[in-house]
């Protein structure tokens, strides 16, 4: 589970009034040391260590400093507090868009970003190095005897048919606090009703919410939960307790999210956070290259369904605060009953 620090980074970075909630904090290379690269990320240390080793392996006079933050704490560090950070990488790609759209990303053009498909960059200033599906994770124990649901109408069934079992052992994110839930939310109510059914079934067992995939898949481990609802597959793939539970990819539509990264227009070094974005995207394009998170393959089946999640202007109709009051408050009224 993430721990998280207690204390605000307002010593840190130097700026009294930064209120944002970082939830751990890693530094590569010799503190003080005159080159630094700044980023803030929703990604967990362990994911991109990888590739900030091998980035410096070529840049050894650069110190990383990598500060992890909750997507929504990306986006207050960025747009509401103005942290200098060089980078932001973020898995709200809403939330992204949205800060690149109000002038808050400094365009940048290369032969890195030239070579990525138009799906995967927005106005030369957000880039995606990943593309993660979200997944249904399952408890193999808590599952015994029970039909793996494949997709979310046979999950709702099996929801339904053993409420005793399934009571208060359903996790899904708070889309209140986690700007990746909210992304994650929208986009299912977008594409089918069954998401609202699903919701409602979920909110009459006490579904437990949290703030990060990570924290969802670790209570399924422990037997805390039976089913994790659309956490990170990339997360879950990518653990050695893989034999506690099991990966659903549902058939009916799988949504695919882009992670992304853009550099703050009030980045320090812009132009050491240039070379580092066109480092991740030369390796995350090539197989031959460091994995920042290895993406699972997903089966012909699914891959038929596949629901990418698409860059532009229509990522922000859901952070129209009218728009989000309202989906919000039907959600909590699916949620809490």
């Amino acid at each position: 589970m993430r721990s998280v620090i207690l204390a605000t980074l307002m010593a840190l970075y130097a700026v009294a009034a930064t209120a944002f909630e970082a939830e751990d904090r890693a530094i590569f290379g010799p503190e003080g040391a005159e080159r630094q690269l700044r980023i803030v990320s929703s990604a967990d240390i362990s994911f991109f260590e990888p590739m900030i080793r091998a980035y410096r392996a070529q840049n050894p006079t650069v110190t990383v400093d990598y500060t992890v933050a909750s997507s929504s704490e990306v986006m207050r560090a960025v747009f509401d507090e103005g942290v200098a950070f060089d980078i932001a990488i973020s898995s709200a790609m809403d939330l992204q868009v949205k800060l690149a759209n109000d002038g808050l990303a400094l365009p940048h053009v290369s032969n890195a970003t030239a070579r990525l498909p138009d799906w995967a960059k927005w106005n030369d200033t957000v880039f995606a190095f990943t593309q993660e599906p979200a997944a249904i994770v399952l408890s193999k124990a808590l599952f015994e005897g029970l039909n793996m649901p494949e997709n979310r109408n046979a999950l709702i069934m099996v929801l339904r048919e053993n409420p005793d079992l399934f009571q208060g052992r359903v996790g899904t994110y708070d889309v209140r606090q986690s700007g990746l839930g909210y992304l994650f939310a929208t986009q299912d109510a977008r594409v089918s009703e069954t998401y609202w059914r699903l919701t409602e079934v979920m909110g009459a067992l006490d579904a437990r919410l949290y703030c990060c995939s990570s924290d969802m898949i670790d209570d399924v481990v422990n037997g805390e939960l039976a089913v994790a609802y659309n956490v990170l597959g990339s997360y879950a793939a990518n653990r050695s307790d893989l034999d506690a539970f099991e990966i659903v990819y549902p058939s009916d539509f799988t949504a695919i999210m882009l992670r992304t990264m853009l550099i703050p227009q009030g980045a320090e070094n812009p132009e050491l956070a240039r070379s580092f974005v066109d480092f991740v995207l030369d390796n995350s394009y090539d197989t031959q290259g460091p994995s920042v998170l290895a993406v699972p393959e997903l089966a012909p089946s699914v891959d038929a369904t596949v629901n990418r999640i698409r860059m532009g202007p229509a990522l922000l109709v859901y952070l129209d605060s009218f728009k989000r009051k309202s989906f919000l408050s039907e959600w909590q009224n699916a949620i809490y009953q």
